[in-house]
């Protein structure tokens, strides 16, 4: 509790009235399942899930959620849970949040064909940049056509390191914006991957894909993917200001 007390304090510093408090899936043992093949295809992805994964109760998170909708905090608070996307595992995720309670469920895309693309870019070395960009948004669509989440979490975030396809994006970025609106589900437009990497990360998503998204009337909701309070908010007015160019 005191833990999200420093953020709504942060919130409260940058002017956000809002926020959405989350935990990444991988942080609970119910879900370590969907990660075998990736572990096993990578030991370098094996080694952070030992380091990282399963840590958390989670039970112990729909408690905590349940304790701070009690009380009466100066910012609204949504909880929501950041789910890891594998086309094989879509029933089982389904039985994992079904009833419960989450505010938003954000699906996201960290792994292609058992490459995490966005960990470190030394793992980039060898990579077949335009296969793995086709496969990344094709696995994008299927994700927001699952019906499962709310939005999508940093819908083309596979350009952390600054990597770039030979071919134009227009038609997978078409794909995807028709798919968000069928389901009602939002993008988000998210400042993590620019301050994490600000060498080789733009701010947010990539304009043509801002105004596909728009075109389409795909609603955006900016997000400071803040790890730590102090990150609350970080360039979030920069973001907001500039979808409505």
């Amino acid at each position: 509790m005191d833990w999200i007390r420093q953020f709504v304090d942060r919130a409260v510093e940058m002017n956000i009235d809002e926020i959405g408090l989350l935990e990444h899936c991988y942080m609970f043992p119910e879900f370590a399942p969907m990660y075998d093949a990736v572990r096993k295809k990578s030991d370098f992805v094996d080694s952070w899930f030992k380091r990282k994964a399963g840590k958390k109760s989670y039970d112990e998170y729909q408690r905590l959620i349940e304790d701070v909708r009690k009380e009466d905090f100066p910012v609204k608070i949504n909880f929501g849970l950041e789910i890891c996307y594998f086309k094989d595992f879509e029933d089982f995720t389904s039985g994992l949040v079904k009833d419960r309670g989450f505010d938003f469920l954000l699906g996201s895309m960290h792994f292609v064909d058992g490459f995490a693309f966005d960990h470190t870019a030394e793992l980039w070395e060898g990579v077949d940049l335009d296969t793995m960009y086709r496969r990344y948004f094709e696995d994008s669509v299927l994700l927001a056509r699952s019906g499962i989440f709310d939005g999508i979490g940093h819908p083309d975030t596979i350009k952390l390191f600054g990597h770039k396809p030979s071919f134009s994006l227009t038609e997978y970025y078409e794909a995807l914006a028709l798919e968000l609106k069928k389901n009602n589900m939002y993008a988000d437009q998210n400042s993590g991957a620019q301050r994490r990497c600000p060498d080789t990360a733009s701010l947010g998503m990539d304009e043509e894909l801002i105004r596909i998204l728009k075109k389409h009337d795909v609603r955006i909701v900016t997000s400071s993917d803040a790890h730590s309070p102090e990150d609350v908010g970080y360039r979030i007015e920069q973001m907001n200001r500039d979808l409505i160019k």
